[in-house]
């Protein structure tokens, strides 16, 4: 077992100085998994008998972010290997048994313990109930779950439905761990997941938000969508998501099927650690699809699906409570994953205009994945990704030739045909019919005599 990172030797640290005090301790929970899976942990954490001001006293500079319910933050300040600066805690967490959780989340009252066998019964899966001792790299097992690893399966501690009642965001993290490992959920928590997906709604919206980004980035999206659809979950939390099953798409320009199953085919190409905003995008694309779902005398038609879908996508993203800057990413994926098709027939400000969207690589990706997910004709795709890697910055946003100071100089009353008359100078820049001041006033002139706009 590799415990050679300065992560894992800065736990180890920890876990060393707890025995040396007369505590014992041990890593704990998904570090040990990933550990006994070959993985590198992403971070670790530390399970013990000294109680929350016992470990504070050891560790001067330690947060008590959950002390009353035995959690401390032990933080790490040190250079890595690649002499960046590592800033981190270590979680180091006091043996308990739990009590009732009234609001599905905290236990109403904990009880402290000297036992660490007590203290894994409380944890959510058998497969991260696992503690290790990093000195001796013994794994102690009290639950089953390094058979359950061997099988890949997820299955809950105990009694799956008392496990859910107590945080009813395990049924998400079932949901999600089975997707990133490729492992099934144990029948008794599957069902228990069903019975239970209906309260989901007592999770605030950022943890169910967290969840789902999460099953969206780490390269499983798929799995974990069907997954949420098959434990009635996805209904629960992402409605939207749901309606599009069996909302038929003109074959002719969509041979893979319905609207969920080209969702599906999107969030199968997103690969691990991608950004959340492409997730998103990728998720979201054609939201608006089933509520504007009409059979033509021609053919099945979505009218005005996009405008419906970016009004879905901004309250989804309201109701995920994301950034303002996450938010009006994705809406702009959604706004226009369309304007692809006409990209060989744009003007040339308009290709400009259009080029220099805000991250436009996600664009592009989300261009790509939605060819995949249908025709899979990549001609339009390529074309958009040559003219974006080939035409240099300057030309694609290039220093205005006019402002509005400009304007108002020239004798023109400030006012909303300012906007307009920068646009057509803009165009004009743009598609390289004029290239100094000079030329973009003689047409500011032209178009204010044409629109009988007056100077001062």
């Amino acid at each position: 077992m590799d415990l050679s990172s300065d992560r894992a030797q800065e736990a180890t640290r920890i876990v060393r100085e707890l025995r040396q005090a007369g505590y014992s301790a041990y890593l704990a929970g998904g570090c040990v998994r990933d550990l006994v899976l070959g993985r590198e942990p992403s971070d670790y954490d530390v399970a013990t008998s000294a109680l929350p001001q016992e470990v504070m006293r050891l560790f001067p500079q330690t947060y008590a972010v959950g002390a009353q319910f035995g959690v401390v933050l032990v933080p790490v300040r040190r250079d890595d290997a690649a002499g960046n600066r590592d800033n981190y805690s270590v979680e180091v967490a006091t043996f308990r048994s739990d009590g009732h959780y009234s609001d599905g989340r905290h236990p109403d009252q904990v009880q402290f313990s000297h036992d660490a066998r007590t203290d894994v019964q409380r944890r959510d899966f058998t497969i991260n109930g696992l503690l290790l001792d990093p000195l001796s790299q013994e794994v102690l097992d009290y639950v089953g779950g390094r058979e359950d690893l061997k099988l890949r399966t997820i299955r809950a501690i105990g009694d799956p439905g008392q496990r859910f009642a107590e945080d009813k965001l395990r049924m998400l993290r079932a949901v999600r761990f089975a997707a990133r490992f490729g492992y099934t959920i144990e029948p008794k928590t599957f069902h228990a997941i069903q019975e239970s997906a209906a309260q989901i709604h007592q999770v605030s919206r950022e943890r169910i938000r967290d969840e789902i980004l999460k099953m969206l980035t780490e390269g499983q999206a798929r799995s974990a969508f069907e997954l949420l659809d098959q434990t009635g979950l996805l209904e629960q939390v992402l409605p939207e998501i749901k309606r599009m099953q069996g909302v038929q798409q003109p074959p002719q320009f969509h041979p893979e099927g319905d609207v969920w199953v080209h969702t599906l085919m999107l969030l199968e190409g997103l690969p691990a650690n991608c950004s959340r905003t492409l997730a998103l995008g990728a998720l979201l694309h054609d939201v608006g699809k089933p509520p504007t779902f009409r059979v033509a005398p021609d053919r099945i038609r979505f009218d005005n699906h996009v405008a419906v879908g970016v009004r879905m996508a901004e309250e989804i993203c309201r109701r995920f409570r994301l950034s303002n800057d996450e938010s009006g990413q994705v809406c702009a994926l959604v706004a226009n994953h369309m304007r692809f098709g006409d990209v060989t027939r744009m003007k040339e400000s308009t290709l400009k205009r259009f080029l220099r969207l805000s991250k436009f690589e996600e664009h592009l990706e989300l261009h790509r994945l939605d060819c995949l997910g249908s025709h899979r004709d990549l001609a339009l795709y390529e074309f958009a990704k040559e003219k974006a890697c080939s035409m240099p910055a300057e030309q694609i946003r290039p220093k205005p030739l006019l402002t509005g100071d400009d304007l108002i100089q020239a004798g023109y009353q400030p006012g909303p045909q300012f906007k307009g008359l920068l646009s057509a100078a803009e165009d004009a820049q743009l598609e390289g019919s004029i290239t100094t001041k000079e030329e973009a006033l003689s047409l500011i002139a032209r178009i204010a005599t044409n629109a009988k706009i007056a100077r001062i």
